[in-house]
């Protein structure tokens, strides 16, 4: 996950207070199909921002993407972005859609997100919180084994981050000068595709 200043957003919020309107990803009016409300813009301690979710592979290319408002959970959001994968080798038959493991912070330790990989079949390397370690403690038996958790595996999670910031050389993305969500998503759908079309040469 990366948050940016939509610095559209801004323009128009700052443009609207002088002039009595209502800024432009406020509007009311229907945003059509396949355009979330609000634009993907929400308001988070940074102010009007979006967030593109993005998983990649251990060659930091992006495999799957999705935008939301600022304010939006991660880990919420864990399940929408992993599905979005679908990858070919070219050969005939199915993309592949499921990831061997998943990789991630403790934004993504809760029961639902370990659930959600359970029954895909995904192993995870996910760090538990120190509140979650104390609980299971105090419970005694009752409160299961300790979570697996390889520390040499979880180094590989970087690759995430620099996958962000490969994608962050866009300004357009950087920024978020588009208004609607579906532009910003086919302009880091395009980014992606450069990324990987690079790796592939």
């Amino acid at each position: 996950m990366t948050q940016v200043t939509t610095q559209g957003a801004l323009q128009g919020a700052l443009q609207g207070a002088l002039q009595g309107a209502l800024s432009n990803y406020k509007k009311t009016r229907d945003p059509g199909p396949g355009e979330p409300a609000g634009h993907g813009i929400g308001k988070s301690r940074g102010g009007l921002t979006t967030k593109f979710h993005v998983a990649a592979d251990l060659k930091q290319r992006p495999l799957g993407l999705v935008v939301t408002g600022g304010h939006a959970a991660d880990s919420t959001f864990m399940h929408v972005v992993l599905e979005t994968i679908s990858i070919s080798n070219g050969r005939p038959g199915r993309p592949r859609t499921r990831p061997d493991r998943v990789i991630a912070d403790k934004a993504y330790t809760g029961k639902p997100c370990r659930d959600y990989l359970a029954r895909r079949g995904i192993k995870a390397t996910i760090p538990e919180r120190g509140d979650q370690k104390r609980g299971r403690a105090n419970r005694g038996s009752a409160g299961g084994r300790p979570r697996t958790f390889d520390p040499e595996i979880y180094k590989g999670r970087n690759v995430v981050e620099r996958c962000n910031n490969k994608l962050k050389q866009w300004r357009g993305i950087a920024m978020r000068t588009d208004k609607t969500a579906r532009s910003y998503l086919a302009g880091l759908t395009l980014a992606a595709t450069l990324i990987w079309t690079k790796s592939l040469v």
